[in-house]
């Protein structure tokens, strides 16, 4: 019978697993590090205003602001839960978390903005999408890919720092870093190399719990020091739907992940296929979002739930109508599918505000 991570960490087996995992950090920067030494682009230097607008104007794309609302909003909701049930609310918990979630997402985005240079210049080449092959700033020019290599360790670094601070500065219990680990490796080894879960055929479950349960559990965690079995079911359409944003985003990269040998679930299945997988999971949304609400229907759930509907309907008509295979239609169903995540993740905000006020 496996034992609860709580039982485990009193037993004092927590040490071993952050060590294991440190570890594996470790040694992963070391090779990586002996890999970017071969192909070393750090002598570009910057020699007048204009270069230095657009450095900045690559770092601001490079880092993807608006994606950063994915992990972030599911945090905030979080937070708001454990805000709910009348414990005393730690600003320098919830501040430093948020703080955390935003860097290990940097770390994530550097990562694989570099790991899949090659993939995002055919991607861009093949089958151009707003959607697909990367935010095309190392491509272009924007940024050298060393530069991307060294921010996403530095950034990586920086999380494990407020995780340390996190639990044992401000106490918010013993989970505080295993939890944060889970986001990291999930995260950051999303495109990096040794592990490349993307690689692996289990990307999209990795940013499905990254993404979906861990930043809901861990705001709430540090907010109560427990789980609250509601935490589990408001998150599961989070989940699902962020899963779907991975999936339906593999589309428009289908012909450059096909010949870079990707094993995600579009590669592995074909389109039509992985159109079906996605129809599901829109449809396991729809079905989990009402359930952390039925013990309490306000107003603004009146409203949320049947526009949460309405974008799913309008996403399932297009797939089941092929939409993916036109590019134009694709765009949309990929905007709608990044809209349904944060429209669940926002709707469960101010449902829970308004029950609150």
């Amino acid at each position: 019978m496996i034992k609860p991570l709580s039982a485990v960490c009193q037993a004092g087996a927590c040490w071993d697993i952050r060590h294991k995992w440190y570890g594996l950090l470790v040694r992963s920067f070391i090779h990586n590090l002996k890999v970017w030494k071969d192909n070393n682009d750090m002598t570009t230097t910057i020699h007048n205003e204009a270069d230095f607008m657009r450095t900045i104007k690559g770092w601001i794309i490079l880092s993807r602001p608006p994606f950063h609302l994915v992990g972030v909003l599911p945090f905030f909701l979080g937070a708001i839960m454990a805000w709910r049930t009348n414990v005393p609310f730690n600003w320098p918990a919830f501040l430093w978390g948020v703080a955390a979630v935003v860097l290990i997402m940097l770390s994530t985005y550097y990562s694989g903005e570099y790991y899949d240079l090659k993939v995002d210049k055919l991607s861009a080449e093949m089958e151009k999408n707003v959607f697909s092959g990367g935010t095309q700033a190392i491509v272009n020019g924007l940024i050298p890919k060393g530069h991307a290599f060294i921010a996403s360790y530095i950034t990586l670094g920086l999380a494990g720092i407020i995780g340390i601070l996190l639990q044992f500065h401000y106490k918010t219990g013993p989970l505080t870093i295993p939890l944060g680990l889970m986001g990291m490796v999930a995260g950051f080894f999303y495109s990096t190399r040794p592990i490349r879960w993307v690689q692996r055929g289990v990307g999209e479950i990795m940013i499905g719990f990254s993404y979906g349960w861990l930043p809901v559990a861990v705001s709430y965690y540090l907010q109560c020091g427990s789980i609250d079995p509601i935490v589990h079911l408001a998150s599961l359409p989070i989940a699902f739907s962020i899963f779907n944003v991975i999936l339906i985003n593999e589309f428009p990269d289908y012909p450059a992940d096909l010949i870079e040998k990707k094993a995600n679930l579009v590669v592995r299945f074909g389109k039509e296929r992985a159109a079906c997988i996605y129809i599901v999971l829109v449809v396991a949304s729809l079905c989990t979002y009402p359930l952390p609400l039925l013990h309490e229907m306000s107003p603004a759930a009146y409203i949320c739930l049947p526009v949460v509907s309405t974008i799913i309907l309008i996403t399932v008509i297009w797939v089941l109508r092929k939409g993916y295979q036109n590019r134009i239609a694709l765009e949309k169903i990929c905007a709608l599918t990044l809209l349904l995540n944060l429209t669940i993740s926002m709707s469960y905000i101010i449902i829970l505000l308004q029950g609150r006020a």
